[in-house]
């Protein structure tokens, strides 16, 4: 995929411990919503699935994270390790978010990940669905950013 060498340790083959910090690195570079820092974990010629929409290299990705987050407002996001290999993991996830008319949604969601051999993730591919909520139904309290290591994961709140 990609003859790169920048590191984004943890590096594979994972272990349990490894992988759960990889997820958790995600989750806080997601909740950042900063397009530029979450497309270096990606290599440059990263190839995703998300949705219908098929971005590749982190020209692509930054893009597509842009108009993401211009149109998911107040967005959190909480993922959780499913299962992995030596440089693969799978995840689910949910992140609840509004839109600018003040509907509210919760995105379910599994995503499947390929890293190289310098922790670069050059594949992931998700499948997510959106259903609408109340804003009294919400789970997801923390002020935008990083989760808070005290605020539950996803097993605990039940979803």
């Amino acid at each position: 995929m990609s003859s790169n060498t920048e590191a984004r340790p943890p590096l594979p083959p994972f272990t349990r411990e490894t992988a759960i910090q990889k997820v958790r690195m995600a989750e806080d570079a997601w909740n950042s919503r900063d397009p530029k820092r979450v497309a270096l974990a990606y290599t440059p010629d990263s190839q995703w699935r998300n949705r219908a929409e098929f971005p590749r290299g982190r020209t692509e990705i930054e893009a597509f994270l842009t108009r993401k987050w211009a149109r998911e407002i107040e967005y959190r996001l909480i993922k959780e390790l499913w299962a992995f290999t030596d440089n693969r993991i799978a995840v689910r996830f949910a992140y609840e978010w509004r839109d600018d008319a003040g509907n509210w949604f919760r995105s379910y969601g599994n995503e499947n990940w390929e890293f190289d051999e310098n922790g670069l993730m050059a594949r992931r591919f998700a499948s997510i669905n959106d259903l609408p909520i109340a804003e009294s139904e919400r789970k997801f309290h923390w002020a935008q950013g990083r989760r808070p290591d005290e605020h539950p994961g996803l097993s605990e709140l039940g979803l």
